[in-house]
């Protein structure tokens, strides 16, 4: 196992670690791909249960969290994660704009006084999948903001104050 083989996902809001999703899921992506989501989430379940601990009380929302990222990974339709608040992404490779905007993001949220999963997405793959070709990218809530600058902060505080409803 490499260091990149752990992922985040989220279950009921959160984030968690999950070591081995990746391999299970390539493993995986042949044979059950348009079977019954229950045999998927199962075997799912079953897999990544080996090297990650999933208590008992929440091994359902686990199993709909690992079947939504399978869904991800084969290309299916899936519903994404409606639980939890607002989820914050910066798309870029770390370069100082993209470092620059996610601290900036971080100064806004506590000046608002609002929680939200920021993630920094490094990954030239990742980045690719959400059709975004400039960086530093912006998406709150699955939603691109920005594309290739870093917007003023009076812009980034009324963007989540839309995001927030």
């Amino acid at each position: 196992m490499s260091q990149d083989d752990i992922a985040q996902i989220r279950v009921e809001g959160s984030p968690v670690g999950i070591i081995g999703l990746k391999s299970v899921m390539e493993e995986m992506a042949q044979k059950f791909a348009h079977r019954p989501a229950g045999e998927v989430m199962e075997e799912l379940l079953k897999r990544l249960g080996k090297r990650n601990y999933i208590p008992d009380k929440v091994r359902e929302s686990y199993g709909k969290a690992f079947l939504r990222e399978f869904k991800r990974f084969t290309g299916e339709p899936f519903e994404e994660d409606e639980e939890g608040g607002m989820v914050i992404k910066v798309l870029g490779p770390g370069c100082p704009q993209c470092d620059g905007l996610e601290q900036t993001l971080m100064e806004v949220m506590g000046e608002m006084g609002i929680m939200a999963d920021i993630e920094h997405v490094r990954d030239i793959k990742k980045i690719g999948e959400y059709g975004v070709m400039g960086s530093p990218g912006l998406i709150i809530n699955g939603e691109v903001k920005s594309v290739g600058r870093v917007p003023p902060k009076n812009k980034l505080k009324e963007w989540i104050r839309e995001a927030q409803g």
